[in-house]
């Protein structure tokens, strides 16, 4: 499992925070779960730590244009940028 830290911002963060089920309910078969931040200076900005099972999955998923309607709903805004854990 690895923990990927996704970050992107919102239309509307009440709007956004409203969808945390959908989001549980598209991730999952990529993921075991998530924790959501706002900027302090910017609540329109998230970044969500992920627990990731499967990553190439939960990419596809992001970038699926079936669920565009989803990111529309939730006010996301492109990019999304991923990033990961360096090992060293």
């Amino acid at each position: 499992m690895a923990t990927v830290v996704a970050r992107h911002k919102v239309g509307d963060a009440k709007t956004w925070i409203a969808g945390h089920q959908d989001r549980l309910d598209l991730f999952a078969p990529a993921i075991t779960g998530y924790k959501a931040f706002q900027d302090m200076d910017n609540p329109n900005s998230v970044v969500l730590v992920i627990e990731v099972t499967d990553l190439e999955l939960l990419e596809s998923i992001i970038n699926d244009p079936k669920n565009q309607g989803i990111k529309d709903k939730h006010t996301v805004l492109e990019p999304i940028t991923m990033s990961m854990e360096i090992n060293y």
